[in-house]
């Protein structure tokens, strides 16, 4: 065995990025409509429909009021008989078309966000793996469920609300202005200020409960756990009181930060009302001196009174939509960053067109690696030469140099945080280096390797709840239930397997967590024993293992490079280093700056 390069030290592994720039964002309600692939016509008819059903209300109470103050005046039934009529039709009409408006917007929404999803799944399919193994898995079920959602709840909740209290609003203008101009824009400027100011305040609530508020908490966290986990350290080192105050002035700062996100929220709804009230008390008394000055009869003067009523149930939806809105930009945000990828990951450019047709390009030149690859029989060779690795941002690992020919074992070893796993990421295509340059088989890799020629199995790879054959299966859809059996064995799981009374049939826990850490272990090796890629990454294989698995370990790898496959393995266990060519030493962990 010879020793490889060893470097100085290294870095911290960075699960994520920080800082990503360049993102793009929601341009205007016509991108957003556009990510969801939902028509103009579809939110046409939705806002159609829901202007329906809330001017319904409107004219309600206009016709109401003209009903009321007309039969005052003691005239004939037939008179009132058509208003009556009206009445009744506008009271029905209002549900018919309230559900209407329900039945479009959320249809829109729904089939929207199962587009996005959909094209989201395929894009990440497309770029590779670099822009899913920069989040956690917690980020990437956020980014396609939760603000999917929210991407989706836009339509229903904000576009939607917002297009029928313009139309409902114009149209309540247009009623009052029609009886009395002046009537008409004193209600538009009371709309108006109703509709903008109240909204303008949610959104400053929100943001400061963003910004101002997520800081408070996270700090108030943070002295929480220092004085319950650290407790024994602070009352050694007589530091108890000053971590209870620390405390006490965490949860001062969020009760202050609560306060001064609820003041543009109190503020917001007391608007709404004053703004309200304003227009109704300003439509009176225009309407009370017109029917004085004889401008208007009593019942004219009754719709120009309380039409208004109606007229502001319109736009009080606009601060949560626009509260709604708000949520949306970021959740845009985080979503396109998940399916569009920054400068940082994106797939080297390829020649042969743009497009679909690289992306075709680009799948056939990966197939025809992989299948040239097999044919062969045997990995192409892997050189690092001077390659530091490192996530964005991170300070990068220490050069390291290496030959890994057919049949080859690399061993990777380090302090926890060095950057193995990253080095690993890297060796798989998935990240660029920092520095220096990966070759396989003569050319630079790249992320159309990754599953194909380099596959890699990861310390915390999932465990799917399903059978176990389609557990192995992950490795290699045609997996057979003999290939199964044997794979099973091989890693000394033949025990296990025939306790189960279903075989490989039996059903496993999602996660893996109806099995021990050492029976996880093994299967993620079995995997490994049936994938046909010549190159494979193993990531702390001999976890949790007890010495009879780290023998089936090395038995494992053995075998691979009796077939001249090669494998890279990271451990902490220096005792499986006898079945490895070459050591990279990345070295102690470092002090992050």
């Amino acid at each position: 065995m010879t020793r490889g390069v060893r470097g100085v030290r290294g870095t911290r592994g960075v699960r994520g990025v920080r800082g990503v720039r360049g993102v793009r964002g929601v341009r205007g309600v016509r991108g957003l409509l556009g990510e969801l692939e939902i028509s103009w016509r579809t939110i046409a008819l939705a806002i159609a429909a829901g202007s329906a059903a809330l001017g319904s209300a409107v004219l309600l109470g206009a016709t109401s009021a003209w009903l009321i103050a007309r039969a005052a005046q003691m005239p004939s039934p037939a008179d009132l008989a058509i208003a009556a009529v009206i009445v009744r039709t506008l009271g029905i009409s209002r549900g018919a078309f309230r559900y209407a408006e329900r039945l479009v917007s959320h249809d829109a929404a729904l089939r929207g966000m199962t587009n996005l999803r959909a094209r989201a799944y395929e894009r990440l399919e497309r770029y590779g793996t670099a822009r899913v193994l920069s989040l956690h898995r917690g980020d990437i079920v956020a980014r396609t469920g939760p603000d999917v959602d929210a991407l989706g709840d836009a339509v229903s909740r904000s576009i939607v609300p917002a297009g029928i209290a313009v139309v409902v609003s114009a149209l309540s203008v247009v009623v009052v202005g029609s009886q009395d101009a002046r009537a008409g824009l004193a209600l538009a400027a009371a709309l108006t200020a109703a509709a903008i100011v109240p909204a303008a305040l949610t959104v400053r609530s929100l943001r400061v409960t963003q910004e101002r508020g997520a800081r408070a908490d996270a700090a108030a966290t943070i002295a929480a756990l220092s004085l319950v986990e650290a407790g024994p350290e602070h009352r050694v080192w007589g530091t108890t009181d000053e971590a209870r105050a620390a405390l006490v002035a965490a949860d001062r700062e969020v009760e202050r930060a609560r306060d001064a996100a609820a003041r543009p929220a109190a503020l917001a709804a007391a608007l709404q009302v004053a703004f309200a009230g304003l227009g109704l008390g300003a439509a009176v008394a225009i309407g009370i001196a017109a029917a004085r000055a004889g401008g208007l009869d009593g019942p004219a003067a009754a719709v120009v009174a309380l039409t208004p009523l109606g007229a502001f149930e319109a736009v009080a939806a606009l601060p949560a939509a626009a509260a709604q809105w708000y949520r949306t930009r970021a959740a845009a945000e985080r979503v396109f960053h998940l399916v569009e990828p920054a400068e940082a990951f994106a797939p080297e450019p390829r020649p042969g067109g743009a497009g679909d047709d690289a992306a075709g390009h680009d799948a056939a030149s990966r197939a025809s690696r992989s299948h040239a690859t097999q044919r062969n029989g045997a990995a192409p060779t892997l050189v690092l030469t001077d390659l530091s690795v490192a996530w964005p941002g991170a300070t990068p690992t220490p050069p390291v140099s290496a030959v890994i020919a057919p049949g080859g074992v690399l061993g990777v070893v380090g302090a926890s945080g060095v950057g193995k796993t990253t080095l690993l990421l890297t060796l798989a295509g998935a990240l660029a280096p920092a520095a220096g340059t990966v070759t396989i088989g003569g050319r630079p890799i790249d992320g159309d390797d990754t599953g194909g020629v380099v596959a890699m199995t990861a310390e915390d790879a999932h465990v799917f709840g399903t059978t176990i054959l389609e557990n192995l299966r992950v490795a290699r859809g045609d997996v057979t239930v003999d290939e199964a059996r044997e794979a099973l064995v091989s890693v000394g799981l033949a025990p296990w397997l025939a306790a189960q009374a279903a075989g490989l049939d039996t059903e496993l826990g999602s996660g893996g967590l109806t099995v021990s850490g050492g029976e996880r272990r093994r299967l993620l090796l079995a995997r490994v024993a049936l994938h046909p890629a010549p190159i494979h990454l193993i990531d702390e294989g001999a976890e949790h293992l007890d010495p009879e698995g780290a023998d089936a370990l090395r038995a494992l790898v053995r075998r691979r490079s009796a077939a001249r496959h090669s494998t890279i393995l990271v451990t902490h266990d220096p005792s499986l280093l006898d079945v490895v060519d070459t050591v990279i030493d990345l070295g102690p962990e470092t002090e992050e700056p």
